[in-house]
């Protein structure tokens, strides 16, 4: 299946309920229109590439505020076709529809509800792309979202947007950025981007060097960094479409940010304006690498209420620690920002695998890409702070051993987290191990060190 699936909207699709009148969301897009220069009778063309969990929502986010202005904005959502559903999936989809009368009946009206009854039965398969034009993500089969408009070809999908959402893996931001660039060498002026995405790269030479998805889409691009925004907080993809309240920051230049955040706020998504782009990323990535081991704990301790706690104490430390390598005064782990990796340790598909890797319910020869999940970005991540902190010339002198030792030395919770599953030296009780040892410096001390700045290595964004 490729090229374009369309979907009519009418006034009844915001979760299976009759659409909100006006809210006050056709003045902000005006608003918004005006400041992009927007010409009466051209489409302000906004398209998410990438449909995972957070992507889905986030376009439907839009579609559910802004798509009954069919004749001032087009919202549209890109992933690759020919992903399968398998029989069971169907199967629980199937048991979903059916559980929900709203979207039974929306189905049913838009002649669509015998596929999936033959889908059920194993008399057709269903396709990703096909079912999230009815409202289905496939990492989130439980939470009906909106119908949307799908393009299954790239360069339709982005060759004209005027705002195009990183909804990717950050292990798939640069690969389908590269390809986008062919895409946009005909253009006069570039789009903005709001990337979405949470994870890192790690450069090893020639000097070590962290690079995050808004630099990744810089450099497979060419759109300037101002243009690049990181929008992120605490946030679970599925309570946020079920109105659950809920807030985030964009982070990026001033031009863009502020008139953005208000086109983006919602009564029950908030979003602030930041511009410490550099530690709301990395913190994205840091707090999936921890989820993970904070699974583990949870797993392991049976929910102790007492483990989590010392886990969730050094972990943050940690956090503190590389993120005062990075940026010689980022911004402080408290508010939205600790809020977002409280959230996320406490429930996400990070902290879930690290769960059903304790539990032995999932084995780590399956890979980082699990069905029903999408892609565990933690993994990578882990891998990347691990080698890049490693290096023998970011050295910095241990403050007990009085000796010269890698970054990484310092944070004991990334280096079991790294033993346990990237080389598997250890299994997944060696994290309680590691946070019973009595050597574990105390937390605050690690704080402490990282404040006093002698750490910061600003080549670890390539600055010199």
């Amino acid at each position: 299946m490729v090229g374009s699936i369309d979907v009519t909207r009418n006034n009844s699709y915001s979760n299976g309920s009759s659409i909100n009148n006006h809210n006050g969301f056709e003045d902000k897009l005006d608003e918004l229109r005006r400041f992009l220069g927007k010409p009466d009778g051209d489409l302000l063309k906004i398209v998410g590439v990438g449909a995972g969990a957070w992507g889905s929502v986030f376009a439907a986010l839009l579609q559910d505020s802004y798509g009954q202005f069919r004749d001032k904005i087009q919202i549209r959502i890109w992933r690759r076709p020919g992903r399968a559903v398998d029989r069971t999936t169907a199967e629980h989809l199937f048991e979903v529809i059916n559980s929900r009368e709203d979207v039974l009946r929306r189905l049913i009206r838009r002649c669509a509800y015998l596929k999936y009854v033959e889908a059920r039965l194993g008399d057709r398969v269903l396709y990703a792309d096909e079912i999230l034009k009815d409202g289905f993500c496939l990492n989130m089969i439980d939470t009906p979202l909106c119908p949307m408009k799908v393009v299954t070809n790239l360069q339709e999908a982005v060759w004209d947007a005027d705002i195009v959402i990183n909804g990717l893996p950050s292990t798939e931001t640069r690969e389908v950025f590269e390809e986008i660039r062919m895409y946009w060498k005909e253009r006069i002026t570039t789009p903005i981007i709001i990337s979405l995405a949470k994870g890192i790269e790690a450069e090893l030479g020639p000097s070590p060097r962290i690079i995050t998805p808004t630099q990744m889409i810089n450099q497979a691009t060419g759109v300037p960094i101002e243009d690049i925004l990181y929008l992120g907080g605490p946030n679970i993809a599925s309570e946020i479409y079920n109105k659950e309240y809920a807030n985030a920051r964009i982070c990026g230049a001033e031009k863009w940010r502020l008139h953005l955040a208000k086109f983006l706020r919602q009564p029950h998504f908030i979003v602030w304006d930041n511009s410490d782009l550099v530690t709301h990323e990395v913190m994205g990535g840091l707090k999936n690498v921890y989820a993970i081991g904070a699974g583990m704990v949870a797993a392991l301790t049976n929910e102790s209420a007492t483990g989590k706690s010392v886990y969730f104490a050094h972990c943050t430390s940690e956090m503190i620690f590389i993120t005062h390598l990075l940026t010689e005064e980022p911004e402080k782990l408290a508010g939205p920002l600790l809020a977002d990796t409280y959230v996320t340790l406490l429930k996400g598909r990070n902290a879930w695998y690290g769960q059903m890797i304790a539990k032995g319910q999932l084995s780590l020869d399956m890979g980082d890409s699990i069905s029903g999940k999408g892609t565990i970005q933690g993994v990578s991540a882990i891998e990347a702070f691990y080698e890049l902190l490693s290096q023998a010339s970011l050295n910095v002198l241990h403050p007990g051993a009085n000796k010269p030792v890698a970054p990484v030395e310092l944070c004991p919770i990334l280096k079991i987290l790294y033993k346990i599953l990237i080389t598997r030296e250890q299994g997944a009780e060696a994290i309680l191990q590691a946070l019973r040892d009595e050597n574990l410096n105390d937390p605050r001390d690690r704080i402490e060190i990282a404040q006093t700045h002698a750490f910061y290595r600003p080549s670890l964004l390539g600055h010199p």
